[in-house]
């Protein structure tokens, strides 16, 4: 099978910006809260759009009903594509939320996965911050007389990012992404997310969002601790960025050719800078920042081709 393409699906929340568009080359609206483009969804009613030929017009669950063994190799046997792909602009501050496990998910919804994601920041204003973990020691009482008097934010580890940083965040995390920050995320297909607290905000109805603190409290992984940004492991032609039961990440950034192995499994590329390109085969893609690419299991030989100032994310499972 050819690399595929999908349409984006661009999701409007209130914290969400221009720079889908400004940035990362999305068609937008005269909207100016473009929160998240879903590169790559199987989830629900949220399934990603197939754009070229010969299986334009296809959602991704039709795909995988019709190509599994050729789309999963090896992982082939799933009835949903396991990952969901995203660009996030955080313009405005997300709410403090956490996202339950594998079994805390299902208690839930039978039919969700927990939820485990790792970000990558493209761009970061100077002073932009994460919040990602508990301070050492912060209890499940701490954690609730906090919420009860409006200082949640004493309890939360936070520390600034800049571009390239990465952050791994497992289920169970209590976590935020403060404004100004642009970032790729690698999640679980999941979209279960319950909110702690939101910053003494209200909703376009002048009233304040919805929280879940019974429902997050029974999610948060209490022994987790501080998070902070991973150690990148160096790998041929770029690092290692997560590897973890759910899926890798690697960032390619040296120039020249990197040889995607013969692995009988996905892939799916990234572009977080300039230009790459790929030749599979005799057919020759190109991938932009902030345009994706699946490339099947069932693939002709695949080369990234590199120049200065390009970097390319490879996901892919276990």
């Amino acid at each position: 099978m050819n690399p595929i393409r999908f349409e984006p699906l661009l999701k409007r929340i209130r914290w969400g910006g221009t720079r889908l568009g400004t940035v990362l080359g999305k068609q937008l609206g005269s909207e100016t809260d473009y929160a998240e483009s879903w590169e790559i969804s199987d989830h629900g009613a949220d399934q990603s759009i197939v754009v070229a030929s010969p299986l334009a017009g296809s959602t991704l669950q039709e795909l995988l009903q019709q190509h599994n063994e050729a789309v999963f190799g090896r992982h082939s046997g799933r009835d949903q594509f396991p990952l969901l792909i995203k660009f996030l602009d955080a313009n405005d501050r997300l709410s403090v939320q956490v996202h339950p496990d594998d079994a805390t998910a299902r208690t839930f919804d039978p039919t969700e996965n927990g939820k485990t994601e790792a970000w990558v920041i493209i761009d970061a204003e100077p002073g932009s911050r994460l919040y990602a973990g508990l301070k050492t020691g912060v209890t499940p009482d701490d954690l609730q007389s906090a919420i009860a008097a409006g200082t949640l934010e004493q309890c939360l580890h936070s520390f600034e990012v800049s571009a390239g940083d990465c952050v791994f965040i497992p289920a169970g995390t209590v976590h935020a992404i403060a404004e100004g920050i642009l970032l790729a995320e690698v999640q679980q297909s999941s979209d279960l997310t319950f909110r702690l607290y939101d910053w003494g905000r209200t909703g376009a109805d002048g009233k304040p969002r919805e929280l879940h603190i019974e429902q997050a409290l029974k999610c948060i992984d209490f022994e987790l601790g501080p998070v902070n940004c991973v150690i990148p492991q160096m790998i041929e032609h770029g690092q290692e960025l997560v590897s973890c039961e759910y899926f890798t990440i690697c960032r390619y950034s040296e120039p020249g050719q990197v040889q995607l192995p013969d692995d009988n499994r996905f892939h799916i590329l990234m572009g977080l800078s300039g230009e790459a390109s790929l030749m599979a085969g005799s057919r020759v893609e190109y991938l932009k920042l902030g345009q994706t690419l699946l490339l099947p299991a069932t693939r002709e030989s695949s080369t990234i081709n590199l120049s200065v100032g390009n970097i390319v994310l490879d996901v892919f499972l276990p």
